[in-house]
C-alpha cells in the first residue's frame, strides 16, 4: 500500500492546532508577515520539545537562517539569529546576552513585526548579513524536524 504524503502546509496547520487559538492566530499572521517581508525564503521547521519554530533562511540552510519565529504557549517572539548581538537597538526592544542571538517577545501579537522599531532592526540585521533574500524567489516550506515527545503547546 502507498503511503499517504502529507504537505509541509498541512504539517504546521496540524503543528499550530496543539495551541490556543488566539496564540495559533497570531502564528498564522505572524509567518504572513514574515513571508510578505521575505519574499523567497525558505522556511524551515522545526516542532520540537520545547516550541514551534519556523526560521527564515535565504538559502534553506540552517546556518543562513537571519530570523526565526518561536511560539510558545502564551506568546510569539522573533529571533535575530546571525547579527542580534550586533544590532543598534535604540528602542531597547531586544532580550538576551549571547554572542549573536537576540529576540524580541511581540506582546502586541503578529503587528509588532510591522512597528517602525522592529522593521529598522529586521533592516539591520538584514544589511549586516549580507546576503538577500531574493524577490523574485518562489519561497519555500520545509519541514526538519518533528520532536517524537513534546511539552504541551498550551498554557498550564
Amino acid at each position: 500500500m502507498a503511503e499517504r504524503r502529507v504537505s509541509p502546509e498541512s504539517q504546521l496547520s496540524d503543528f499550530l492546532a496543539k495551541y490556543l487559538p488566539a496564540t495559533a492566530r497570531e502564528f498564522r499572521a505572524a509567518r504572513r508577515i514574515m513571508r510578505r517581508r521575505l519574499p523567497g525564503a525558505v522556511e524551515l521547521v522545526y516542532d520540537n520539545w520545547n516550541w514551534l519554530v519556523i526560521g527564515y533562511s535565504p538559502t534553506g540552510r540552517p546556518s543562513d537562517a537571519i530570523f526565526s519565529l518561536v511560539g510558545a504557549p502564551r506568546w510569539i517572539t522573533l529571533c535575530f539569529l546571525l547579527n542580534g548581538a550586533r544590532l543598534k537597538d535604540a528602542n531597547g526592544l531586544l532580550r538576551g546576552s549571547g554572542k549573536r542571538v537576540r529576540s524580541i517577545r511581540l506582546e502586541g501579537g503578529a503587528t509588532d513585526l510591522e512597528t517602525p522599531a522592529v522593521a529598522a532592526l529586521m533592516d539591520q540585521s538584514l544589511e549586516l548579513a549580507g546576503f538577500p533574500f531574493g524577490p523574485t524567489a518562489k519561497g519555500k516550506l520545509v519541514i526538519q524536524s518533528i520532536a517524537a515527545r513534546q511539552r504541551s503547546r498550551r498554557p498550564a
